[in-house]
């Protein structure tokens, strides 16, 4: 199976720098993104793939289907994890080894999908009701197969939302004067391990907790099931006294800023007096610990206050976070702090997988695409819950795609046997081993019959 070019001497080219070196071009033969072949192997041990076609209905008629409902949303995770957000990368896509190997199916003996199939596949398949409302359960869906494997003794969930800007006249967006574009205003669910455990495409110039019911709920529903501590962290955002009373009828512990008001200012107003003597050239740091009950809240709540003096500043700096957690105030805060994990979360999902390219022109369209994104950033970030070897197991999902994914590889064929030579400079053999070996240690137990 050639590339449409060829792989004569025709196309050949040389140089002048060294009449010795010859540029031959060997499309279907070689590929830029080997390290797909791990995550192919972690999709396999986990049966991730599996899992979303059970889910997905499939709304072609007829029989002249070339490639699986499966085998379509592979190409289309594995694109995007390789860096390739559009479906108009499936062109060239199409005739690459790897991606042709890890669609499976029809694809590994000719083509994977064009850039027509997967445009009938993104905006008309999964667009259904049904299909997008499968995709919105996946994330949980394939977190749920990790943990069966790696049972975790706590789950800490923060919320989030983010912006996506748009170009021209999408439906949906909207002028969001907090990011000062026109935009959708997308929200997230992340985990300690930074899983994405749900995400939601919303309307440009909605509240930041919009619509956060919705979310949370089914990732609630699901934690149910298992025996765990629960925690939840969000900021001012998502200080809802409806929020509040969920958190606690299903048992979590939770931290979530509060904005600061002449109550609670007059609660810490002993902290609010410049300390005697002398300013150190040091911040200096004062806790405080109160019960508080808002106009719209039902009971009585713990409130922690941190007040800051920093030097050559006039005024302190103050912070309050309500909060059910039995520990001391300064843990307390500290726990809170950890929140902005799930800034660094969202922001390698849009560097690496490039989340915010919503460019379509229906907003259900785009609700497809970010899914699509959400469950490609999955992939990546499930590699990071194996035992890696020290040298990549600090790598961020960047790191990840631009070291290991892009790894050259040179297919050679035979009747029996395929054959992928690997190019040994991010990665060496024995480091592509160890990574190998742990995806396998992440396969779950049997099920008992």
């Amino acid at each position: 199976m050639d590339h449409p070019t060829g792989a004569g001497s025709e196309g050949d080219f040389r140089v002048d720098f060294d009449p010795r070196v010859r540029l031959e071009f060997h499309g279907s033969k070689i590929s830029s993104n080997g390290g797909l072949l791990l995550f192919r192997e972690l999709d396999e041990v986990l049966g991730l793939h599996d899992l979303a076609g059970q889910s997905l209905q499939d709304t072609r008629r007829g029989k002249n289907g070339v490639h699986s409902l499966v085998g379509l949303l592979r190409q289309s995770n594995f694109g995007r994890l390789a860096g390739y957000p559009d479906v108009n990368d499936a062109e060239r896509l199409a005739h690459d080894p790897v991606m042709r190997q890890v669609v499976g199916g029809r694809a590994v003996d000719e083509w994977a999908a064009s850039t027509s199939q997967m445009a009938r596949f993104e905006t008309d398949i999964l667009t259904s009701a049904h299909n997008r409302a499968a995709l919105a359960d996946m994330p949980g869906q394939w977190i749920d197969a990790l943990h069966d494997a790696q049972s975790p003794k706590w789950i800490t969930l923060d919320m989030d939302s983010s912006v996506s800007p748009t170009h021209g006249d999408q439906e949906g967006t909207a002028w969001n004067g907090h990011f000062g574009c026109k935009c959708y205003h997308p929200l997230f669910v992340f985990n300690q391990f930074g899983d994405l455990e749900r995400c939601a495409l919303r309307k440009g110039n909605v509240h930041s907790a919009d619509g956060w019911k919705e979310v949370m709920a089914p990732v609630i529903a699901r934690y149910k099931k298992r025996d765990l501590m629960r925690f939840f962290r969000a900021d001012a955002a998502f200080a809802i006294p409806e929020l509040y009373e969920m958190l606690e009828a299903e048992s979590y512990f939770y931290t979530i800023r509060l904005k600061g008001n002449a109550v609670l200012r007059e609660a810490v107003s002993h902290l609010l007096k410049r300390p005697v003597g002398r300013p150190p050239n040091y911040v200096q740091r004062f806790y405080h610990d109160f019960e508080y009950r808002a106009a719209s809240w039902a009971k009585a709540r713990r409130v922690i206050a941190k007040v800051e003096w920093h030097p050559g500043d006039l005024f302190p700096r103050m912070g309050f976070v309500v909060t059910n957690l039995p520990m001391e105030p300064k843990w307390i805060i500290r726990f809170y702090n950890q929140r902005g994990t799930a800034e660094q979360h969202i922001k390698e999902g849009k560097y690496a997988i490039n989340w915010t390219r919503l460019s379509c022109k229906r907003f259900r369209d785009n609700e497809v695409r970010l899914q699509l994104h959400a469950l490609a950033y999955i992939l990546g970030s499930f590699l990071k819950r194996a035992d890696l070897p020290e040298e990549v197991a600090d790598w961020s999902l960047t790191s990840i795609q631009s070291r290991l994914i892009k790894i050259g590889a040179r297919v050679v064929r035979h009747a029996r046997k395929i054959t992928f030579q690997l190019a040994e400079v991010a990665v060496p053999r024995n480091i592509f081993g160890q990574i190998l070996t742990a995806i396998r240690a992440l396969k779950p137990p049997p099920r008992p019959t």
